[in-house]
């Protein structure tokens, strides 16, 4: 997340200089590679990068690349990294797979500029679809780079005139918002056939910390590290808190009795539970536990917990297994953590697994892909 607003902050800020800027997106991946389809680096005329698409040793002839768009036009370049190739030009990639990255030149007047509709999905904090076409073959009317973009409202902005194909990619994209994912598409026409990449873009996480203590504060700038937007809520009402977290995006001075007043739980709301005051602790949980989480972190042990739950049952607070199942106490994944530092990493990395839905464990002993492909689906479009 943080990588994408660093691109969009540079783009935003060549617009105000009127300088020439190129998009490079991994748009297909085959096989192995450092980097997943998504992935983007922005590119300037002076030659500045921000981002990256690979670990490092693509992003010198992606940059040699603009050099050769004169006209405007979207390029689709291929890197073959199983290529006896790939020894000759130098790469030395060494990830076994074919990476496929559309190049194309950004203007902040286009409405399909795919920068400023994900800058738009991060401020109003909810999802959409982008649905970019990088191969075209036969003679059908569609060009390269033409996308379609869905935001969460329904509303759609395209520039494909191919109306089949538009209805086609609707429902699709629709899907892909509903489900929360991304996925690649061949469509199939009587006159040709292009590939859409379908990417899901996902707001980065809201996390909201109960508790202003000076443990919180590595919590607070490992999540930040990450992209995350961050609210700190503090109990006491100490007014320092605001100048020792003014990293995080808010901070709230409260009281327990009226912290419900100040927590909104949306789609991707997450938090954690520090606070070192049992009585705050209480009256947080009872409004946590129910909702609609997807992570709830909470500090202590799990005696502690286990008085908690108790206390907060006698109070006539609902816990199934389901509402329990998104509380983590102890919290944070046992990577022996006993300083304020290591302790957020152990709380920023448990969040991050299961965001992602993933066990914490160690890569060599996943029998798995590190990363899931999807399937190139194949659609026949009647005419």
């Amino acid at each position: 997340m943080k990588e994408i607003n660093s691109i969009i902050t540079a783009f935003l800020d060549s617009q105000d200089n009127s300088e020439p800027v190129f998009l490079a997106t991994v748009v297909n991946v085959q096989g192995s590679s450092y980097r997943q389809p998504g992935a983007r680096m922005l590119i300037t005329s002076t030659g500045k990068m921000v981002g990256t698409i690979s670990g490092g040793c693509l992003e010198n002839d992606v940059f040699q690349h603009t050099r050769l768009i004169t006209d405007g036009q979207p390029k689709l370049v291929t890197y073959d990294t199983n290529a006896d190739e790939d020894i000759i030009w130098g790469f030395g990639l060494g990830c076994n797979g074919v990476v496929d990255v559309l190049i194309e030149c950004l203007y902040q007047d286009d409405s399909l500029n795919p920068l400023t509709f994900i800058h738009q999905c991060f401020n109003n904090q909810k999802p959409g679809i982008i649905a970019t076409i990088f191969s075209v073959e036969g003679t059908i009317n569609v060009q390269l780079g033409a996308r379609l973009i869905l935001n969460s409202d329904g509303n759609i902005n395209t520039n494909i005139a191919e109306s089949s194909l538009t209805q086609s990619l609707i429902k699709d994209a629709k899907s892909a918002l509903k489900n929360q994912y991304s996925s690649f598409h061949k469509y199939q026409l009587l006159s040709g056939e292009v590939n859409v990449f379908i990417e899901f873009i996902q707001p980065p996480p809201h996390l909201i910390i109960f508790g202003a203590g000076r443990d919180a504060v590595p919590v607070v700038e490992f999540a930040k590290a990450l992209g995350w937007q961050v609210t700190i809520i503090d109990c006491r009402a100490i007014e320092a808190t605001k100048e020792r977290f003014m990293m995080a995006n808010n901070v709230i001075l409260t009281h327990r009795e009226i912290v419900h007043q100040h927590i909104s739980i949306k789609e991707n709301t997450i938090a954690v539970v520090m606070n070192h005051n049992y009585f705050d602790d209480l009256e947080i949980l009872k409004l946590l536990i129910p909702s609609n989480l997807k992570y709830l972190g909470c500090l202590g042990s799990k005696q502690r917990t286990a008085r908690l739950l108790n206390d907060l049952l006698t109070e006539g607070i609902e816990q199934t297994p389901e509402l329990l199942q998104k509380l983590y106490t102890p919290v944070g994944l046992d990577i022996g953590a006993d300083t304020p530092e290591t302790i957020a990493l152990s709380i920023i990395t448990e969040i991050q697994a299961i965001l992602k839905s993933r066990n914490g464990g160690f890569l060599k002993d996943r029998n798995e892909p590190i990363y899931s492909r999807n399937q190139m689906q194949e659609i026949k479009i009647e005419q």
